[in-house]
């Protein structure tokens, strides 16, 4: 056991030596193939549980921290490149997320949908929308509770109060809640801003950066019952 820690320090230190002599002599020819046949991926976590990773999302001027939401375990929180994850979703009422983002304009504001998006063999179901002002330290109960499958949020550029929310609702049965929803006073209110049938949800939508005006918007026609999948 103790060969093989000997073993992996020597090679630590050995990349570390490399790197400052790249960095140190300036000689850009150096940053090759060669030296990057060193580096390995290596599972960072959360293990178990966390099903499918949905998103992953680092707020701009924070480079180690990222936030990894996932499909049937919550979402999670580094701050320190991945060494270690903190659960922020643990307490409030689903852990099946189907999007997370922040607010372009301010990150500690996080949004989270819930409620599995993928309509698999297995969907959790959701309970609404939640927010976060202090960067998911606590969370907010926002309403959308009947949409129940969230599958993602887009927030305005320059004004965090103005945020839209796809909504596909029930898997397995109509309901006149699917839709996109807008809301302009930061999750107080919602409007409906899109809907087609109770049978047509949204699945999925996006803002033009340049022009936040424009909304697009992805609508998704799916039915299923336990005998049956479309």
């Amino acid at each position: 056991m103790r060969s093989n820690h000997l073993k992996k320090l020597t090679l630590f230190l050995v990349i570390i030596f490399v790197l400052s002599t790249f960095i140190l002599s300036g000689e850009q020819g150096l940053f090759n193939e060669e030296l990057l046949k060193f580096f390995k991926y290596r599972e960072m976590g959360p293990a178990r549980q966390g099903g499918r990773i949905l998103i992953i999302a680092s707020p701009p001027g924070e480079p180690f921290t990222f936030y990894v939401s996932t499909a049937t375990g919550g979402l999670w929180k580094t701050e320190n490149n991945g060494t270690t994850f903190t659960s922020l979703f643990d307490d409030y009422g689903s852990i099946a997320i189907g999007a997370f983002t922040f607010a372009p304009s301010n990150p500690d504001i996080l949004w989270v949908g819930t409620g599995t998006a993928a309509s698999g063999r297995i969907s959790l179901l959701g309970n609404g929308i939640y927010k976060s002002t202090d960067a998911g330290k606590s969370w907010q109960h926002m309403g959308l509770e009947k949409t129940i499958h969230i599958g993602k949020i887009a927030v305005h550029p320059e004004d965090p109060d103005i945020v839209y929310a796809a909504a596909l609702g029930y898997h397995f049965s109509f309901n006149p809640e699917r839709g996109l929803y807008k809301t302009t006073d930061g999750g107080k209110t919602w409007l409906k801003s899109l809907f087609i049938s109770d049978k047509v949800g949204v699945v999925d939508v996006i803002l033009n950066p340049s022009k936040p005006d424009i909304v697009y918007a992805a609508t998704y026609d799916k039915w299923r019952v336990p005998w049956h999948f479309e």
